[in-house]
């Protein structure tokens, strides 16, 4: 049987809730865009105001589809790489998913096997080093620290290298810092990664919200797969940056064909295709302009939010403090009381309870209890109304209740 580890965000976000009966008032753990509906999408980067999208799909017989997805889809997808990179993607190189998720998932598992060992970018997504090891990879965590502002180290990267060193996990922008890994260091990783022969897997999920860079700054970090290194894999979908997580189309993406076959393999074992009614969808928002237009609505709203967050953690700054988020949606924020990290589940849990603020606990859902502790994963993508709601919640939350939140003891 293969031991999966909990999957802590997900419990904290629906199990935990449930469990004590507890309203959300205000959602500040999301990790996504505001939502958007179709009608919405009409019209972003359209002067065709009656444009009608939904016609030829209800003609369409709904078997199965191409294998590896929708053409027009991959060619949509193709070129939101090509827009930065002179290296062409070939649409046989891209297979749809639903969502990135499931994208990730068939990488792991169709790529790495037991006497396997990999490298992962820490602190990131859970999904990315628990799933490697509930299939007996040997997982090593290439630890980054706020106090280098989540910057990742080259050296220590090769210093990790072994042997059986199979693949380099990543995720830009990362989650849950809003970090970025920048052009110079990613071409770092890729010349390392060349050396050794090694497969560099990035998630590229918070893919091209980048609210605080501009395309114009020379760390201004692209894409892995325009990296001009045949084994590199990136994964996306519409979930987060493209403010469509209930539209399941997520993509793998990557130079090298056998990659490709190889995943396709592995999704035939769980589903045919993905649904053509998604990717039809899909296809019309990654259309352009309309999905340029789209990726500037959500960064004018990132910005304007972060605006606030980043009052909120100034008029604070006596007990917490941040590295400003570069990319995606979401900050990591660290509350100390007297220079001490206080205790972020019990924070959370008291937050919830008292104001109806739902936060991440960092320790509980990222971390081993030393390096994030305090810290605490908050989602500024939203609905700006509600953002302000929820940190004036939180404010009131600070005034009232935060002398009685525990400390954690035998913590830096």
């Amino acid at each position: 049987m293969v031991k999966i580890e909990l999957f802590e965000v997900d419990h904290v976000r629906v199990h935990w809730i449930l469990s004590r009966s507890l309203a959300v008032k205000h959602n500040l753990a999301h990790s996504y865009c505001l939502p958007r509906s179709i009608s919405d999408l009409q019209q972003v980067g359209d002067s065709n105001t009656s444009i009608e999208i939904f016609s030829p799909i209800l003609s369409k017989a709904l078997d199965y589809g191409p294998m590896k997805g929708s053409e027009t889809l991959r060619s949509n997808i193709s070129r939101c790489y090509s827009t930065e990179s002179s290296i062409h993607l070939p649409i046989d190189n891209i297979l749809t998913t639903p969502g990135a998720s499931l994208a990730n998932f068939l990488v792991l598992f169709a790529l790495l096997g037991a006497d396997d060992h990999v490298i992962v970018q820490y602190p990131t997504y859970q999904q990315l080093y628990s799933i490697p090891t509930s299939i007996g990879v040997d997982v090593s965590l290439w630890k980054s620290k706020k106090s280098d502002d989540w910057k990742l180290d080259l050296d220590e990267l090769r210093r990790l290298i072994r042997s059986n060193t199979k693949m380099i996990i990543i995720n830009n922008p990362q989650n849950p810092t809003g970090a970025i890994i920048s052009k110079q260091t990613l071409e770092g990783i890729v010349r390392i990664a060349r050396e050794h022969s090694i497969t560099v897997f990035s998630d590229e999920v918070y893919r091209p919200l980048f609210h605080s860079i501009s395309p114009t700054d020379p760390e201004f970090p692209p894409s892995i797969l325009s990296m001009g290194y045949e084994n590199t894999i990136a994964t996306s979908s519409l979930s987060k940056a493209y403010s469509l997580a209930g539209l399941r189309i997520g993509w793998i993406a990557s130079h090298n064909s056998e990659i490709i076959d190889v995943c396709v393999n592995a999704r035939s074992y769980a589903l045919i295709t993905a649904s053509q009614v998604d990717e039809y969808l899909a296809s019309f928002i990654l259309s352009p302009p309309r999905a340029l237009g789209l990726i500037e609505m959500n960064c004018t709203l990132a910005q304007r939010n972060l605006s606030l967050v980043q009052s909120f953690i100034d008029e604070n700054s006596s007990v917490c403090e941040w590295v400003k988020p570069v990319g995606g949606p979401l900050g990591f924020i660290r509350f100390t009381r007297s220079g001490k990290p206080v205790d972020d589940l019990e924070l959370c849990t008291r937050l919830l309870e008292r104001r109806g603020v739902l936060l991440v606990p960092g320790r509980k859902c990222f971390g081993d209890g030393v390096n994030f502790s305090g810290y605490v994963r908050l989602g500024f993508g939203g609905d700006t109304n509600e953002l302000e709601a929820g940190l004036k919640a939180l404010q009131g939350f600070l005034q009232n209740d935060y002398a009685n939140v525990p400390l954690l003891t035998g913590y830096d």
